[in-house]
This record gives structure tokens, sequence and C-alpha cells, in this order.
């Protein structure tokens, strides 16, 4: 599995079948994956369909860095994102805690 993956096939499997954790976030967040398979997303979750495109659209309300490895593996839960933010793996900017919990729930 790929970040790009995780992001534009994943997530919105996700988000079809609990759209309840979009509809939550209710906001925009720019996705800034480094590493060989990386790249920029933006995950509108302001609207009702078509969330994540590649680049960066729009005026995020946060945006997050991680590694390709590291994004995947939070995913696959084989690594915990609030350990993963302590370490500094995972970024949030600016620091929401209330919209990085609810992202938690949709990433993780």
């Amino acid at each position: 599995m790929t970040a790009q993956q995780v992001l534009e096939t994943d997530i919105p499997t996700l988000l079809k079948q609990k759209p309840e954790l979009g509809k939550d976030i209710n906001a925009i967040i720019h996705f800034n994956i480094t590493g060989g398979s990386g790249g920029t997303w933006t995950m509108d979750l302001t609207k009702d369909s078509d969330w994540v495109t590649k680049g960066t659209t729009g005026e995020p309300k946060m945006t997050i860095t991680v590694s390709d490895e590291d994004f995947v593996k939070i995913r696959e839960k084989k690594l915990n994102a609030q350990m993963a933010a302590m370490q500094g793996k995972l970024k949030f900017k600016p620091m929401d805690m209330g919209l990085a919990m609810k992202l938690a729930k949709l990433l993780g």
C-alpha cells in the first residue's frame, strides 16, 4: 500500500461508508507526504463527494506533513498516530488538537 492509495482510494471508500466522519471534520486539509512515493493532496471534507484531489487547492484549516512510509504505517495501525506526532514524525500546522483527534478517527 502507498500513501497515494490511502488518500485516493482507502479514505474516499471509508467516507462513502461513513459520511458522518467527513461531516464531523468539515474542513479542508492539505497533506504533504514526503519520501519516494510522496506528493501533495487536498482533502476537502466540506463537500459531499470528490473529497481528495492531487495537489493543494483551497485554504486549508490544517496541513499535515508525514513521510509516505509512516503515513502507511499509521493507516495499517502499525504506528500509533499520537506516538508519531510526539516523535515529530507526524506534524500538524497549525496544531488544532480537536481537528487532529477527528482526523485520527478517519486515518487510523
